[in-house]
């Protein structure tokens, strides 16, 4: 038995707190519990005793004479602690803890929720709550209404998951008028115990529930819900209405990795790696979930559109054609049995127009041909009002053919009043209805997005030969010297050490240096400072290019010390950096920031001076897989740049790949590495490779030093160790 079954499969119900004063929680529930037609036993717990709502009441849970799956729990938050020690003694293994006044009011009674947990965890129990709305199963072997919304609820498909309590009862409220069901509901409240990985975990192999929604405030733990969520969506669809978008902490960031990143950013690489559909209202959320339970997961993204009105077939090719569907080339044969029923006014080809006068047998008929049709993998159907034509008529029609092809997706837009729709929550549907095309292109994109990750490789996180012992003594040399900020001397060493390609280069402390360096790499090279108090060279002068001799590059460097003199700088320098001169114009970024949360974040997008104003850049979770590092490049504008725009050579994309995932490595092998960029990543025309030409790296010093058993007084060379 599943480890949640005695919440959501119960055989027998207890309602401790349970009452007989109208409008309370505890005679709420119980109402519901009765009139829902619970299959089991209810067994009311109130110190009075007596009757209630029909069920004989007992003064305490140990004199229920029978066995007790579930207890639900709505006494005041200072008998919980003593009731669950109740529960223990009866036998009971599910609580949903209904009882708000935990961590949620503060610190006394966040210390009373740990102690609540620590019972559970003692007794072997699963604990819904607290400070929740309770959970509901609509199968009609189980039959439970264990909430206090005001509505019953409607039998579906969902498993809806809501950290808002007020929001779930809300829904419940509303879900005939959104023409969708639930087969299980839980309100996870607190999460002291279950949370929204413990619901999809058990929501994966049950039959009843065909997708899952979710509202969330907050992931607990992003890493398992990354595994579970991966897993469940090459299943059924998951779409989550993830709430609280803010990016706060962003702006503390130094590095552009991390002023670009924030919370809502890691929340959104997270959704999206684990293949979960990202919804961003109630709206959307609920009309994708329409979706889901009316229609299969299509074979192939081609939309033929059937319409009565010229204009919305347009309109919703557009629509169609923005979310990067096709349109479906019909057949010949197709279009030749079109023209023997239709008007010769009509077109045949996609939109398919009927013209205004079309009859409900030319809905029928062109829809049942247009189905059959092998080019075609989706379908929308238009109605507008004319010629007395009635919507429900037409919707009772093309719900006919479609229940008897039931294989492809066929979406409705009819373009009617409300009052159509009101009437349509009365129906058993069997294909969803919009008021508007974009709507239903929406719904389509969802569904080929659902089919697109199904077929997705799961993909691979390779592991390559680096140099760690390199890193670790560079890395290790900065925390002894209490410096949480690598120099970029010592960033580029890292990351050459990881095996990605940086410049050729050396590094110098004097005139005599300089040059040697210099003709021994050849020119042009660029030159740039190195310093242990300035970490933005270029707002110094600090960096130098296009040096085309020798005589230039000592001229060069007596400016640049000058110039730092001037500044009361010069103390802070380390030396300086010469490179080779890689030429190219395109200017890619990649870079690591750490969220609080979610952990580290890779970055990869358009660099250079405008990646601060263009912020074309993507996210993802690290670690990465080999398919997370194409769909990065992949998914930024700036791609078309790396494919060879204007004869242009084409980027290695293969190169810039290895070096995501290399970079992948190196924050799995050194977690403590807070913040990373590589500006530019430059493409080399003449190869076409990504090449590191700056580096940065900034660590966690506490972390660093646990890891690495560094020192960080700063005062010594790892005599503190």
């Amino acid at each position: 038995m599943n480890n949640l079954d005695k919440i959501m499969k119960p055989k027998s119900v207890a309602v401790i707190g349970a009452s007989t004063k109208p409008k309370t929680i505890g005679s709420e529930i119980m109402q519901r519990l009765r009139d829902y037609k619970f299959k089991g036993n209810i067994y009311p717990i109130n110190p009075k005793g007596g009757m209630i709502e029909g069920f004989q009441a007992y003064t305490n849970i140990n004199e229920v004479p029978g066995d007790v799956d579930l207890a639900i729990i709505v006494v005041n938050a200072k008998f919980v602690l003593d009731t669950i020690d109740q529960c223990h003694q009866k036998g009971i293994k599910g609580l949903c803890i209904i009882t708000a006044g935990f961590k949620e009011t503060g610190a006394a009674g966040a210390e009373m929720e740990k102690e609540l947990l620590a019972k559970v965890k003692e007794y072997g129990m699963r604990c819904v709550g607290p400070n929740c709305l309770g959970v509901l199963n609509t199968n009609p072997e189980v039959s439970m209404d264990g909430t206090f919304a005001e509505s019953l609820p409607v039998r579906g498909d969902i498993g809806f998951v809501s950290q808002s309590g007020a929001l779930g009862g809300g829904i419940l409220n509303i879900l005939k008028d959104l023409n969708v069901g639930f087969a299980q509901f839980i309100s996870i409240g607190n999460q002291a115990d279950v949370n929204a990985e413990t619901a999809l975990e058990y929501w994966e192999n049950e039959d009843d529930v065909k997708q899952i929604l979710l509202y969330m405030e907050s992931i607990q733990n992003p890493q398992n819900f990354r595994k579970l969520a991966s897993r469940i969506t090459k299943k059924k669809p998951i779409v989550a209405l993830k709430a609280g978008r803010s990016a706060a902490g962003a702006s503390a960031a130094s590095s552009h990795t991390g002023s670009l990143a924030g919370a809502d950013k890691a929340a959104n690489a997270l959704l999206a790696q684990s293949g979960v559909i990202r919804e961003y209202s109630l709206k959307n959320l609920f009309a994708t979930a329409k979706v889901f339970s009316n229609c299969p997961i299509p074979k192939g993204d081609r939309v033929a559109i059937i319409t009565n009105s010229g204009g919305p077939g347009i309109m919703a090719t557009d629509a169609i054609c923005e979310y990067g569907l096709q349109m479906a080339k019909i057949t010949d044969a197709t279009k030749e049995k079109l023209r023997s029923f239709l008007p010769s006014a009509a077109s045949v080809k996609n939109p398919i127009d009927m013209i205004a006068s079309a009859p409900i047998e030319h809905y029928q008929q062109t829809l049942e041909t247009v189905i059959a049709d092998e080019n075609v993998d989706m379908i929308v159907v238009i109605y507008l009002p004319f010629l007395g034509l009635k919507d429900i008529d037409v919707a009772r029609a093309v719900m006919e053919i479609k229940a008897k092809n039931p294989s492809k997706p066929v979406l409705g837009v009819f373009m009617t009043t409300s009052s159509f729709f009101s009437e349509l929550s009365n129906m058993n549907v069997n294909m969803p209805f919009f008021m508007y095309a974009e709507e239903a292109a929406e719904g389509l994109h969802r569904l080929n997005q659902q089919r697109l990750w199904q077929q997705r490789p799961v993909g691979t996180m390779p592991k390559y030969d680096v140099d760690r012992n390199k890193a670790e003594k560079i890395m290790r040399q900065s925390i002894e010297e209490g410096r949480d900020q690598l120099t970029t001397r010592e960033s580029i060493d890292v990351l050459d050490a990881y095996g990605i390609r940086v410049c050729k280069s050396g590094f110098a402390t004097n005139i005599d240096e300089v040059v040697k360096i210099g003709n021994s790499i050849g020119y042009p090279v660029v030159m740039k400072m190195t310093s242990k108090t300035t970490s933005h060279k270029t707002d110094v002068g600090g960096v130098r290019i296009n040096i085309q001799s020798e005589e230039q590059l000592r001229n060069e460097y007596n400016d640049l010390i000058e110039k730092l003199t001037q500044k009361g700088l010069i103390d802070g320098l380390e030396g300086v950096i010469i490179q080779e001169m890689v030429k190219g114009n395109r200017e890619m970024v990649c870079g690591i920031a750490t969220d609080p949360q979610y952990g580290p974040m890779m970055m990869f997008g358009l660099g250079g001076v405008f990646i601060e104003v263009m912020k074309d850049v993507t996210f993802r979770i690290a670690p990465l897989t080999d398919i997370d590092a194409k769909e990065m490049i992949k998914s930024v504008k700036a791609y078309k740049l790396l494919e060879g725009a204007r004869g242009t050579k084409p980027a290695q994309m293969e190169q810039i790949e290895e070096t995501l995932l290399r970079l992948s490595q190196l924050v799995s092998d050194y977690p403590f590495i807070d913040e990373l960029d590589i500006n530019p990543l430059l493409i080399s025309e003449k190869t076409g490779e990504g090449i590191a030409v700056d580096g940065r790296i900034k660590v966690r010093m506490k972390e660093a030093q646990e890891q690495l058993g560094g020192c960080t007084c700063g005062a010594c060379a790892g005599c503190c160790k």
